[in-house]
């Protein structure tokens, strides 16, 4: 199975890097392409010490952890430039629908970020909450391993892959960047906010769509899907693949609980775009489940039929 899953993983990572290739030629986009090839190398490093660890120390833990984590290296970086490509092909924006809708929930955007401004050591707290996510992927990977969960590990990798290639397919499709790029805070209520993501941020998403990705510089490539929260995919799968961590996975639940509660706030995303994201990472957890399950499955050998000639037999005594 971990050799299944491993080439499934690969494919997807030299897919997603095919396709930056091809389209970063053919569209003649302006990208900066230092940088990939020091994550290139960083990649190289980590899958020369899986290497190591997979067929001469043969420890298949340490292996399954530098292999998820050159995997999710690879995977970001050229998953982030895909999005940045879509940006010319993306269909019609969606925020403004998406804003009716979390009045007709009775989620207030505005109204939230007021009470949060009152509220400075909540708003700290949840500033810290939302950018804890990348450190806890890191984390859980390492733990998973500690474990010897190696197929969790796997599983894991998978379900954020599809869950990001689900998100930015439909973001394609239906653009959107979240509430703070429709609504204006009055500035009492702005000045009294630390956030990660604010107006200026939502209004630079914005141009980007209306102009183009223009010069693309890895190090600025910023988050552009507002429905569905891939925050908050990414804080419902590392919860669920820390469900075998016994005591560690209330620690996860109750951190990632608050990562999608900081979600709207310090991202700016309306609530809509968090049930988006369930459904999402419901249906990532469910096929990534399955792949795992066929790859771990042993394979079938062919029926064998009786055959239609005659069959030798020893001849009978006398002969």
């Amino acid at each position: 199975m971990p050799h299944a899953a491993q080439r499934i993983l690969l494919g997807i990572a030299a897919a997603m890097v095919g396709i930056d290739i091809v389209w970063a030629l053919a569209g003649h986009f302006d990208v900066v392409a230092g940088p990939y090839g020091f994550a290139a190398m960083l990649a190289g490093i980590l899958l020369g010490a899986w290497y190591f660890y997979e067929y001469v120390r043969k420890e298949p833990a340490i292996a399954a952890m530098l292999f998820g984590m050159a995997f999710l290296a690879v995977f970001s970086g050229s998953c982030g430039l895909f999005n940045y490509f879509a940006l010319t092909i993306s269909g019609p924006r969606i925020d403004t629908l998406l804003a009716h809708l979390d009045r007709a929930m009775g989620y207030d955007w505005p109204a939230v970020m007021a009470f949060v401004a009152q509220h400075p050591l909540l708003d700290r707290t949840l500033f810290i909450l939302y950018q804890s996510v990348l450190p806890q992927i890191i984390l859980l990977v390492a733990l998973l391993a500690w474990a010897g969960r190696i197929e969790r590990i796997y599983g894991f990798c998978l379900s954020i892959a599809i869950g990001a290639l689900m998100t930015v397919a439909f973001w394609t499709l239906f653009p959107s960047f979240g509430a703070f790029s429709v609504y204006t805070l009055p500035v009492a209520v702005s000045r009294k906010l630390t956030v990660v993501l604010d107006r200026g941020y939502a209004q630079s998403l914005v141009a980007l769509l209306q102009h183009g990705p223009g010069h693309i510089v890895p190090a600025s490539i910023k988050g552009l899907v507002g429905f569905p929260s891939f925050h908050a995919v990414q804080a419902l799968v590392i919860t669920w693949y820390a469900r075998d961590l016994k005591k560690l996975f209330y620690y996860a639940a109750a951190i990632n609980f608050g990562v999608l509660m900081a979600t709207p706030i310090q991202g700016g995303h309306d609530f809509v775009d968090l049930v988006g994201g369930v459904v999402v990472c419901v249906a990532a957890v469910a096929l990534s489940d399955a792949i795992i399950r066929r790859a771990a499955a042993p394979a079938q050998r062919p029926l064998a039929f009786p055959s239609s000639e005659p069959q030798l037999t020893s001849p009978p005594a006398g002969w």
